[in-house]
C-alpha cells in the first residue's frame, strides 16, 4: 500500500497508542510520586519494621570472689538458638537436621513451632556449646539465629554450693548469696539497632542505643583454701560415720568474718538436673539443733561473772543424779566432788544444772540472749533460722537446769560459732559477716576479759588428758573447746539412739585467732560421742587453717602451767 493509500484510521490509532503510553507514564509518575514523596515516611517505617530491629546486648553478671580474689562464680559467654516460626515452618526440609543438632525430637520441634506460629521469636535451645553454635550457623536455616547470652559457672562445684546458691537460665539469682546480692551482681543489658535480611540474620549494626553495664563483683569473707579443707574433712567424716548430714563453720575471731562454711550432703550447681529441694539448704544457717554440752561454758561464764563462783569452787555431783521436781538430771558417771573447772573438764550435767539453779534465771537468759541465741545473726543469708530461746518468764526449774547443759533451746552452727567467738575475743562480740571486712568493727563487751580467759582455760582442760575432747588437739598449738553429744528430739521426747555429735572450739588458746564448730547429724556406725566423731574433724580443719594463715604455734611445752596460772588468777591463758 502506498503512502497515499494509508488507512484513514491510522492517525487515530497512533494518537490512541501515544495516549496509552502517556497514560501509563502518568500512572507510573504518580505512583513514583506517591511512593517517594507522599507516603515515603509510612513506607520507610514499614520497611524498617520488617528489617530494622532493636536487639538486647547482654551484660555479664558480676563475679563472686573469695577474700583473696579467687573466682568462686563467673559468667561465661554462650549462644542460644532461636527461630522465627513464620519463616522456619515453611522450610520443612531444615527441621530434621536442625533437630539433630539441638538434640530434639523432630515431632517435638514441630509442635513447639506450631504452638507459637503467630510469634516472631521462640527459643529452640538455650546455652549451647560452641560446636553446636557453629553447626547451627553453618546450616543457615531460614529464620534461625543465635543470640549471645551468659551462663553461670562455679569452678569449685559442690564445695561452695550451699553458700553461693545458683542462678536460673536467665542468670538471675535463685538461691544463696546469688539471690541475696542479686541486685548488686546483676548487670544492666544494653541495646542496639540492627538490620536483618530476609532470613532474620543480622547483616549490619546500625547504631548502639545503650551500652551494656556489667554487674559488680562481690568479694566474700570465705578463704577458698580453708573452705576446701573443711569440706574435704567433713565429707570424709560423714561417710566414715554413715551420718545423715553435717556442717562446719570457721570464724575469724578478730573480724567476725566467716572463713569457711560447708555442709554435707552437697550438690553440683553446674549440673542441677536431678537436684532435690532438700539438698539446697545451707544447714549451717537454716537447720537448728540443741547444742548440748557446748552450752556449759556460757553457764559457767555467768557463774564466774556473778562473783559467787571461782574456777576452784567445789560442786558436789554425787551420786551422778540430781532430782529437779519430777525430773532427773543424769551424768554418764558418778564424778563425785568436782570444782567448777572439773564440771567443764568432765562435762558434768549435774554440776552445770546445780550451778545454773543457784543463779538468777534473768542473768542466764540475758547472756544467752546477748550471745545471739534465739536471734538471726544478721548475716544476710536468705532463709536463715533464728533458733529458739524462750524468755526467762516462761522457765521452770527444769528449763533453767537443762538449758545449762544445752537442752531446751536450739541454735544453728553459725550462732554457736558466734557465741564461742565472744570467749575467744576476751568477752567482745563482733557481728559475723559473709563479706570481706576491710576494718574490724569495734563490737561490744558482753563479758569481763578475766571471765572469758578463765573459761578459755577451763576449755583447755576439756581437751587435756582428762577431758572429753582429747581428739581435738592440734600439734604445736594450744586448743580450747567443748564436746557435745546430744539426743535428738522427736515427737513425745528424745530418741534413744539418735544423736548430734558436736564440737566447738578455738585456737591458739593463748591468743585465739579462729573459732570452729563441727556438727555431725546422726552418726550410725557405732561411735556417736562428740569427742569421737566431731572433735577429730575440728582437729584436722583447725590444724590446716592455722598453718594456711601462718598463725605462729603457741604450745611451748609449759601449757599446763600457764593454764593453771590463768585459772588461779583470771589472767591471760
Amino acid at each position: 500500500m502506498t503512502q497515499n493509500e494509508q488507512s484513514p484510521d491510522f492517525p487515530r490509532r497512533r494518537w490512541l497508542l501515544l495516549g496509552a503510553f502517556a497514560l501509563a507514564f502518568g500512572v507510573l509518575a504518580w505512583r513514583a510520586l506517591d511512593l517517594q514523596i507522599i507516603h515515603q515516611g509510612f513506607l520507610q517505617d514499614q520497611g524498617d519494621a520488617r528489617h530494622l530491629r532493636v536487639v538486647s546486648l547482654p551484660a555479664h553478671r558480676g563475679m563472686i570472689l573469695d577474700r583473696n580474689g579467687e573466682p568462686l562464680a563467673v559468667s561465661t559467654p554462650v549462644d542460644s538458638v532461636w527461630a522465627n516460626p513464620q519463616l522456619l515452618v515453611p522450610a520443612r526440609d531444615y527441621l530434621p537436621p536442625l533437630a539433630r543438632l539441638l538434640g530434639l525430637d523432630v515431632d517435638r520441634l514441630q509442635r513447639l513451632l506450631a504452638a507459637r506460629a503467630d510469634r516472631e521469636f521462640v527459643y529452640l535451645r538455650r546455652h549451647v556449646t560452641p560446636t553446636v553454635a557453629a553447626q547451627v550457623r553453618a546450616l543457615d536455616a531460614p529464620g534461625v539465629s543465635l543470640q549471645r547470652e551468659y551462663h553461670r559457672y562455679y569452678p569449685d562445684g559442690e564445695v561452695n554450693a550451699h553458700l553461693l546458691g545458683f542462678t536460673d537460665i536467665d542468670d538471675a539469682g535463685q538461691e544463696g548469696l546469688e539471690l541475696a546480692y542479686d541486685d548488686w551482681l546483676r548487670g544492666t543489658p544494653g541495646a542496639k539497632r540492627v538490620l536483618r535480611d530476609g532470613r532474620q540474620h543480622v547483616i549490619e549494626d546500625v547504631e548502639r542505643l545503650r551500652a551494656p553495664r556489667p554487674g559488680k563483683d562481690l568479694r566474700l569473707s570465705i578463704d577458698r583454701r580453708i573452705q576446701y579443707l573443711a569440706y574435704r574433712e567433713l565429707k570424709a567424716a560423714v561417710r566414715r560415720h554413715r551420718a545423715r548430714s553435717g556442717s562446719v563453720v570457721v570464724l575469724d575471731v578478730r573480724s567476725g568474718e566467716v572463713l569457711a562454711m560447708v555442709n554435707q550432703p552437697s550438690f553440683n550447681p553446674n549440673n542441677r538436673r536431678h537436684l532435690k529441694p532438700a539438698q539446697i539448704r545451707n544447714r549451717a544457717l537454716t537447720d537448728v539443733f540443741e547444742p548440748g554440752s557446748t552450752m556449759k561454758p556460757f553457764t559457767i561464764a555467768v557463774a564466774l561473772a556473778s562473783g559467787r563462783y571461782r574456777p576452784d569452787t567445789p560442786v558436789d555431783t554425787r551420786p551422778g543424779l540430781f532430782q529437779v521436781g519430777v525430773n532427773t538430771v543424769r551424768d554418764v558417771h558418778n564424778y563425785g566432788r568436782l570444782d567448777v573447772t572439773g564440771v567443764i573438764r568432765k562435762s558434768s550435767n549435774v554440776g552445770a544444772a546445780k550451778i545454773a539453779l543457784s543463779l538468777p534465771r534473768e542473768r542466764l537468759w540475758q547472756l544467752y540472749s546477748d550471745l545471739g541465741f534465739g536471734q538471726l545473726t544478721a548475716s544476710g543469708f536468705p532463709g536463715e533460722a533464728s533458733g529458739l530461746l524462750a524468755h526467762h518468764r516462761r522457765w521452770h526449774d527444769i528449763e533453767q537446769a537443762t538449758m545449762a547443759f544445752g537442752y531446751g533451746l536450739s541454735v544453728t552452727p553459725l550462732q554457736l560459732a558466734k557465741a564461742y567467738a565472744v570467749l575467744a575475743a576476751d568477752g567482745w562480740q563482733r557481728p559475723v559477716s559473709l563479706l570481706r571486712v576491710e576494718q574490724a568493727p569495734a563490737g561490744r563487751r558482753l563479758l569481763p576479759a578475766s571471765v572469758a580467759r578463765q573459761v578459755r582455760a577451763m576449755l583447755e582442760e576439756a581437751v587435756g588428758p582428762e577431758g572429753t575432747g582429747q581428739a581435738a588437739r592440734v600439734q604445736g598449738y594450744r586448743v580450747a573447746g567443748k564436746t557435745g553429744t546430744v539426743h535428738k528430739a522427736t515427737a513425745g521426747g528424745y530418741a534413744e539412739h539418735r544423736y548430734y555429735a558436736v564440737f566447738a572450739g578455738l585456737a591458739p588458746a593463748s591468743r585465739p585467732r579462729l573459732v570452729t564448730v563441727v556438727m555431725i547429724n546422726e552418726p550410725s556406725n557405732g561411735d556417736y560421742y562428740g569427742g569421737k566423731v566431731a572433735a577429730p574433724v575440728f582437729s584436722r580443719v583447725m590444724a590446716g587453717a592455722l598453718r594456711l594463715l601462718n598463725v605462729p604455734p603457741d604450745d611451748l611445752g609449759d601449757a599446763d602451767a600457764l593454764r593453771q596460772a590463768a585459772l588461779r588468777e583470771g589472767g591471760p591463758a
